[in-house]
């Protein structure tokens, strides 16, 4: 690993990733969308990150800015003007700087550049922070208004947790539990992945979302209204969890490509078009957010890896 320190400003600039560790757990994170591609649980040598299989899914915990899902049309409406901008946004395929890095904790950013403004005409710096304790990992997205006026944009987390943890399971062994009783009716999405309007119930038992190959045939499960901010991926064969803490954060996505050995969980702020609807003003979409100039936007979310 290579480092070159400009003291005045603290940049760190490191080849391709840093990595975070304690005595629980080793961190990796690539700059190319400042991306978590391991999640290793030192106590036991289980990774816990889908490590993108590209014959079924290419990524590992994508973070997603300025929009979360897609545009109708991939394109999005601004001051009149229209501007390309394709599902979940560019900050994925973006390479980021390193603004600080220790063992413990980590800042990249990426800053608006003459490429960003042809999709997106806003000025900002894009930060996600990234700080280790025990065996929680806390990612926060900082948003900077650098722009004249207000900014709008949606926000979001899409993190693939590789099951099952042990050999000897079965993917139909794990489920998931939520902070509090839940009727759930997730969004239905067309072949676009737009919303369509329609809703349809997702069957519980006993409080529990169990896991098949076939549950995601139709696409995401979006959840618009849960009460819950707490999802924990479970076993019916061991105690060990995984407990995704998401308090900042208003709309859910849970997602797995059928037959494929992970599970998303998705705190995001914003969602995929209609499908019906008219192109809308940006800042006028569900879910956008407002920031105003000279002012600063922060959510975070936590993953924590439980023995017990």
């Amino acid at each position: 690993m290579f480092f070159f320190v400009r003291l005045k400003n603290i940049r760190l600039h490191i080849q391709f990733m840093i990595e975070l560790q304690n005595d629980s757990l080793h961190i990796k994170i690539a700059k190319k969308g400042a991306e978590i591609i391991s999640l290793y649980d030192k106590r036991d040598g289980i990774e816990h990150i889908w490590q993108a299989d590209p014959t079924v899914w290419p990524w590992h915990a994508p973070n997603l800015f300025p929009i979360v899902g897609g545009c109708k049309d991939n394109r999005i409406l601004i001051d009149g003007q229209y501007f390309p901008l394709t599902r979940h946004g560019f900050a994925r395929h973006s390479t980021f700087n390193i603004l600080e890095a220790s063992p413990l904790h980590a800042v990249f950013s990426f800053l608006y550049n003459d490429e960003s403004l042809q999709v997106f005409p806003y000025k900002f710096e894009y930060q996600i922070i990234y700080d280790l304790e025990e065996s929680q990992l806390r990612i926060t997205y900082k948003v900077i208004n650098l722009d004249d006026n207000a900014i709008y944009f949606s926000i979001g987390a899409h993190p693939a947790f590789a099951i099952p943890f042990f050999q000897h399971e079965q993917y139909s062994d794990y489920y998931l539990t939520f902070e509090y009783e839940e009727v759930l009716s997730s969004q239905l999405l067309d072949s676009d992945g737009l919303v369509t309007g329609q809703t349809r119930d997702i069957l519980i038992e006993q409080g529990n979302l169990h896991l098949s190959p076939t549950l995601f045939e139709n696409d995401a499960l979006v959840f618009m209204n849960l009460r819950s901010k707490r999802i924990d991926i479970k076993s019916e064969k061991h105690q060990k969890s995984i407990s995704i803490y998401f308090p900042s954060f208003k709309e859910l996505g849970i997602w797995a490509k059928p037959y494929a050995h992970f599970i998303c969980v998705e705190p995001w702020l914003g969602h995929a078009d209609h499908a019906s609807e008219n192109p809308t003003a940006f800042q006028e979409k569900p879910g956008i957010q407002s920031l105003r100039h000279g002012h600063t936007f922060e959510a975070d979310f936590v993953i924590a890896i439980n023995l017990q």
